[in-house]
């Protein structure tokens, strides 16, 4: 015959009376006093315990619900079935109680005793611990289930945090770095003793005002994007294309030297006037201004900022459309 045991049925651990007194005749009548432990979970196991007088406390851990037996009631029968395994809970004495102890050897002295009665008793032992464990399986698998809900959960906030940290570095209009973003690539240079070879060069369209009074803020952004574009293309892996503000672009650039710089502001320059060009309507671009400043070691971001914006300043002033550079003949000597 299979053993079915139905998902919420209650298996109770108690024994009827004609159980109990062949138990009471077989085990070893013991007593333990308030508060003693019987076991604890974990520790290997080989006795069954009935209760005959007193209060036991199962305590199955891990968040488990635990359990509590009186009279009539008993626990710890796989120490009468198999001998030996680990208790599943700790027993601890509530009331001061009277047991009956049952190792594996009893178990034959039980069968010669009432084979029937015992047979009755295995059957539901066995269907008591079938039920326990189906139930701790449903258990552990909500458990599961709600952890993984809770990883998932991480995992999804984890993933906002990081695409939000990204936006705060990022220029949502470009895709280029933005001002913090171009701080910290400089930082990383710093830390990471790369800085030499480096400069800055500051980009400003000019006439970009005109462009959004007279087509609208979309061909505004448009130009800005195709600005972006340019810078991207030059600045490399070692270098950093930034829009700092408005029609304001900062470009990182490695050269090996003044020529090999003023090389990557010509193709700016020169890119930007073949798109301007092409005179589509509205413009695609604006001829751009440069600045540029080497970026020694012996000073700071601010410093180069200003250098490089004071070169930019006199390419604005000259009429745009060229490049400027700071102490760019202290450089090359």
């Amino acid at each position: 015959m299979l053993l079915q045991v139905q998902p919420d049925t209650a298996v109770t651990a108690s024994l009827g009376e004609a159980e109990a007194a062949l138990f009471a005749a077989v085990g070893r009548a013991v007593n333990h006093p308030k508060g003693h432990a019987l076991f604890q979970r974990g520790d290997t196991g080989h006795t069954m315990y009935v209760v005959q007088s007193g209060r036991v406390a199962l305590d199955f851990g891990d968040g488990l619900q635990g359990r509590e037996l009186g009279p009539g009631e008993f626990f710890g029968e796989l120490g009468l079935l198999i001998g030996t395994h680990a208790r599943s809970a700790s027993a601890i004495v509530l009331e001061d109680c009277a047991l009956h102890e049952l190792d594996v050897e009893s178990l034959g002295t039980l069968l010669e005793r009432d084979p029937r009665l015992v047979a009755q008793f295995l059957h539901r032992a066995i269907v008591r611990i079938v039920h326990n464990e189906q139930s701790l399986t449903r258990r552990l698998r909500r458990r599961n289930e709600e952890i993984q809900e809770t990883l998932d959960k991480l995992r999804s906030t984890m993933q906002e945090l990081t695409q939000t940290e990204a936006l705060t570095r990022k220029d949502e209009l470009t895709g280029l770095c933005n001002r913090r973003g171009c701080q910290e690539f400089v930082e990383r240079l710093l830390r990471t003793d790369t800085l030499a070879g480096h400069a800055l060069l500051l980009v400003d369209c000019d006439e970009f005002k005109v462009v959004n009074d007279r087509f609208g803020h979309m061909a505004g952004d448009r130009v800005l994007q195709n600005v972006a574009n340019i810078l991207e293309s030059v600045a490399g892996v070692d270098g950093c294309a930034c829009r700092l503000g408005g029609d304001e672009f900062a470009l990182i650039v490695r050269a090996e030297d003044q020529s090999e710089l003023e090389r990557v502001a010509a193709f700016v320059l020169g890119t930007a006037r073949t798109l301007l060009d092409m005179q589509s309507a509205p413009p695609a671009i604006c001829t751009l201004s440069l600045g540029g400043t080497w970026m020694g070691a012996d000073r700071d971001w601010h410093a180069w900022y200003t250098s490089a914006d004071a070169a930019l300043y006199r390419a604005k002033r000259e009429g745009g459309g060229r490049v400027h550079w700071h102490h760019a003949e202290e450089r090359a000597a």
